[in-house]
């Protein structure tokens, strides 16, 4: 067990969220080209010949320039072996990037420095703050027109109910950018582009020392004479730095920087592995104790399953989180769910959707398992003589339903395949009507963007096309009644209420309304409903 402390105490497996547009997909490509994973960045919104980005591999990521999966993407720097869960920034995909950060022990929460917290950033925000993990901010798009810097902060302190502390301070902003000041070292770091809008290179850094006459030459005096009266003000603050309350997620560590120009990229991954925290102990749903991650027993959980990354191949990954011990190629396990044991032949680690075969891995790290067809989100794998389960992961309630039939009658089997699968996935759920065939499913989805990807994936890895057909519900309950207890037909129900069942047989009820709900509720005194479900099929 000694052996595994080293190499799980240099782990760092974070997750980067935001908004829509707000930079974090560009923020993760120049970690990874600071890194040298990467000689050369593309941008997601890059101009002219500027590659798509590496960490996003859907045909349909590239064509818009956004991530609708999560990616993971590996590194080493500086001692750290670096795990990033790049999340989908499109807000109709939040409940991937919702398992997603189940999988991370600390967030990277990009905020654009004009719009400041938006929408999809507090929804991200809440999930981090209900597991208590740390929370770093990075304030992106410095080189162009921003808001103040310290409303900025408090913004953030308001909508969020978190504490921030500035690790640096922006000199300027848009055209007149110059740099930050870090307030650890107390010294200038100005910066030079390459001269393009869209930086794909390392840029040089000066530093300088607050006071000097050459600081003026460097950035300018006015900038000097205001980045002075800040940092005053800043140090003149009753707050000081609490790595404790960073720990806890209870104080944010603010970096200011511009991701597309490279500006204030390296000091704050610098930062961010010196202070964020290495794999912690995940709790057993069977026993309630904390299970280590220097426990000698291998342990993971699968928070997301992906099919056909590989075109060729037309497979299954599963990724699995380690959360204890050693993973090691060819060992077999306990797939606890299944109950059975399993040999875990082959183990990836990926970059988007290259991928290389891994022989070892540890505890925070993140590995792609090759899946048969028999892993579910929320399964738990281990070895040892005394397994342990990790709790399930909760499903988002859908929001928008559709009917879903295939064009060509003759294609059905492929359809009913493409529709397990991406189902379980997690891309989206679907569900029949009690009694029915797969002919004709439900779709439900958080967003309409998903129905949009199910149609191109449909086609483009199935041979499939599909007709959909939008329904009125708008609300799904699961009942959760134990088998048997409830007459589920006679339920007296609205008339446009529908009993439908998933892909595991479980029974749920979608209503056009809450008042619909409250009707179900009050002519049915024994029926039980929730408003979440657990990732199963």
């Amino acid at each position: 067990m000694a052996s595994y402390a080293p190499q799980i105490s240099s782990r760092r497996t974070f997750a980067i969220i935001s908004h829509p547009d707000a930079g974090k997909t560009t923020l993760t490509e120049k970690l990874l080209l600071y890194t040298g994973t990467i000689q050369s960045a593309g941008s997601v919104k890059g101009k002219q010949n500027s590659r798509h980005a590496v960490s996003d591999w859907m045909d349909i990521e590239k064509q818009r320039g956004i991530s609708v999966t999560s990616s993971v993407l590996q590194f080493t720097y500086g001692g750290c072996c670096v795990n990033i869960l790049d999340t989908p920034g499109h807000q109709d995909f939040s409940e991937d990037t919702y398992r997603t950060l189940m999988a991370a022990d600390a967030a990277v929460m990009v905020i654009d420095g004009a719009k400041g917290v938006e929408a999809q950033t507090k929804k991200l925000f809440r999930v981090c703050a209900m597991r208590g993990i740390p929370i770093f901010t990075f304030v992106n798009k410095m080189d162009r027109e921003t808001r103040d810097p310290f409303d900025l902060m408090e913004e953030v302190e308001n909508v969020l109910g978190i504490r921030t502390y500035p690790m640096n301070w922006p000199i300027g902003n848009g055209r007149d950018f110059r740099g930050v000041f870090d307030r650890a070292s107390r010294k200038v770091l100005a910066f030079e582009g390459d001269g393009r809008a869209n930086g794909t290179k390392k840029v040089d850094e000066v530093e300088a020392t607050l006071g000097d006459a050459a600081l003026s030459e460097l950035i300018g005096e006015h900038n000097h004479n205001n980045l002075m009266d800040d940092i005053e003000l800043l140090d003149g603050a009753d707050s000081e730095f609490d790595l404790d309350a960073v720990l806890t997620g209870k104080l944010s560590p603010v970096f200011f920087g511009s991701a597309l120009t490279n500006f204030g990229v390296e000091p704050f991954l610098k930062d961010f592995l010196r202070l964020a925290p290495g794999p912690g102990a995940h709790t057993d749903a069977l026993t309630g104790e904390p299970v280590e991650p220097t426990r000698e027993d291998f342990s993971g959980f699968v928070f997301k399953i992906q099919a056909n990354m590989d075109k060729n191949h037309r497979d299954r990954i599963a990724f699995v989180r380690i959360c204890s011990g050693k993973f090691e190629r060819g060992m077999e396990a306990m797939h606890v769910q299944g109950g059975r044991k399993i040999k875990l032949a082959t183990g990836t680690t990926m970059m988007a959707d290259d991928r290389a075969i891994v022989d070892e891995a540890y505890a925070g790290d993140i590995v792609g398992l090759f899946d048969p067809g028999i892993f579910s989100i929320g399964d738990t794998i281990c070895t040892g003589k005394k397994p342990v389960q990790f709790a399930g992961i909760p499903t988002f309630a859908p929001e928008l339903f559709a009917r879903v039939t295939q064009v060509d009658t003759l294609k059905r089997k492929q359809f009913v395949k493409g529709m397990e699968q991406l189902a379980q996935e997690g891309a989206i759920q679907i569900f029949r009507e009690l009694g029915a065939g797969m002919e004709s499913v439900i779709v439900g989805v958080v967003g309409t963007l998903q129905f949009e990807v199910l149609e191109q994936r449909l086609k483009s890895e199935y041979h499939v096309e599909v007709r959909r057909q939008p329904l009125p519900y708008t609300d799904i309950r699961w009942i959760v009644n134990e088998p048997g207890t409830i007459d589920i037909p006679a339920l007296s129900l609205t008339r446009d209420t529908l009993r439908v069942e998933d892909m595991r047989g479980g029974k749920l009820l979608l209503f056009t309304s809450p008042w619909n709900i409250d009707w179900a509720t009050d002519h049915n005194k024994d029926l039980v409903l929730s408003e979440f479900g657990n990732v199963e099929f």
